[in-house]
């Protein structure tokens, strides 16, 4: 059965970090590039990071470059997302999501937030 379980996501000030966790099921885990998500209300979800099956190629959406860092381990069927110098702007829920499709495909599908599947979401809340 396919799952995508997000951890980590809790309170923390400006300029701090948080470290978000996504354990994926093995049915999709090495058969998919991963991806991080955030919506806030009223606002459609947006890209965060993308990683590629294999973990080599990554892509991060401008606001976030730089400030924050997306990894997978293949052992735990794991993708991270590190995330520092967190600002009021990051607060959102934060959705875990994996695709099968081609690399070349799936950036277009992360402008869309069109993934195949997604997490239940983890909420992170930035404050002053």
């Amino acid at each position: 059965q396919v799952s995508l379980v997000e951890s980590g996501g809790g309170s923390v000030q400006t300029g701090g970090s948080l470290r978000l966790s996504c354990v994926a099921s093995v049915d999709i885990y090495f058969q998919s590039n991963m991806a991080w998500f955030r919506q806030t209300p009223g606002k459609e979800r947006e890209g965060v990071a993308l990683i590629s099956i294999g973990g080599r190629d990554t892509f991060y959406a401008d606001s976030v470059k730089g400030r924050f860092t997306i990894s997978r381990d293949h052992a735990n069927r794991t993708v991270d997302l590190q995330m520092n110098s967190l600002q009021s702007e990051d607060t959102a829920m934060y959705y875990c999501a994996a695709d099968p499709r081609r690399w070349t495909i799936l950036q277009d599908a992360f402008v869309k937030a069109d993934f195949q599947h997604w997490g239940q979401g983890t909420q992170v809340t930035v404050s002053s």
